[in-house]
Formats: C-alpha cells, structure tokens, sequence
C-alpha cells in the first residue's frame, strides 16, 4: 500500500523546472571535501583538486579530475558516460575498466554566480564526497565594427 502511495505521488507530482541553459557549461573543481562517518574525524578537505566536468545537453559528460593524495603526488581521474537530474538528483552513468557502475547524489546549482555543487553517496552508506565547482567564463563575442555612418 504504502509503495502504491509513493508512487502516485511521485507520477502526479508538478515537474520540476528545467535547468537553465547555462547549467550546461564546462565547470573547473574548486575544492573536494570527504565526510568519512567510519573515522569519527571532521570532514576532510582534500589539497590540490583541480580539472574540469563538462555537462553536455544531450547528457552526456566529461570528467577529468586532479587530486593530490600525500606524498605520492597527484592522482587523475578521467571519466565519460551520462548524467541525468530529476529534482535535485543527480546521477552518473559510466564504464571504467572494473565494468559498469553508477554515482548517485545530489547538487545544487546558482544560476548568478555559476557554481555547482554535487554531493556524491560514499561507501559505507553515509559516508559521502562534496565537490564544489565553478563554470569557466562563458566564451565571448568578437568585437563588432561600430556602425558607419552616411
């Protein structure tokens, strides 16, 4: 009964509002905080993020991640596949070389300034990666010739 319910809920609810263009933009990672409820540790901010993830229109996105991991140096993480929102849901879709696998999380997304911030399920349930992001300056128009006068 109560999945019935939910359900119905869920189908005759108002749509949500389709995202601006511009939310489809190619952003630059600003900071990645991990929140590891296991440890009993505050949330951890992970030194030297870097790259881009480009959220295409049509779904589909791009990530190309830089991490700095202690003394080992830098960590990257190149990943392809799509992306779909509902709400505030997020969630990837990709292959890498241990198969198929999904990330589900949430984002929240300030048409004003251009940031993104996507919040990503971790392992064990709880546990979860906050990645903070900024789009890169949409391009600009060439300058036009001012008008001639006659």
């Amino acid at each position: 009964m109560t999945t019935r319910y939910l359900l119905a809920t869920l189908l005759l609810a108002a749509p949500a509002a389709p995202l601006p263009a511009a939310f489809y933009a190619t952003y630059t990672y600003t900071a990645y905080t991990v929140h590891d409820l296991t440890t009993g540790e505050p949330p951890t901010r992970v030194p030297g993020v870097g790259g881009t993830l480009a959220l295409h229109a049509d779904g589909t996105y791009d990530k190309r991640l830089r991490l700095l991991l202690g003394d080992s140096g830098p960590r990257f993480f190149t990943q392809h596949g799509q992306f779909t929102t509902v709400g505030d849901s997020i969630i990837f879709r990709f292959t890498d070389p241990k198969g198929s696998d999904v990330q589900r999380g949430t984002f929240r997304y300030a048409p004003k300034t251009r940031r993104l911030v996507i919040t990503l399920a971790g392992y064990p349930p709880g546990n979860k990666g906050v990645y903070e992001l900024v789009a890169t300056a949409p391009p600009t128009a060439p300058p036009t010739a001012p008008p001639t006068g006659r």
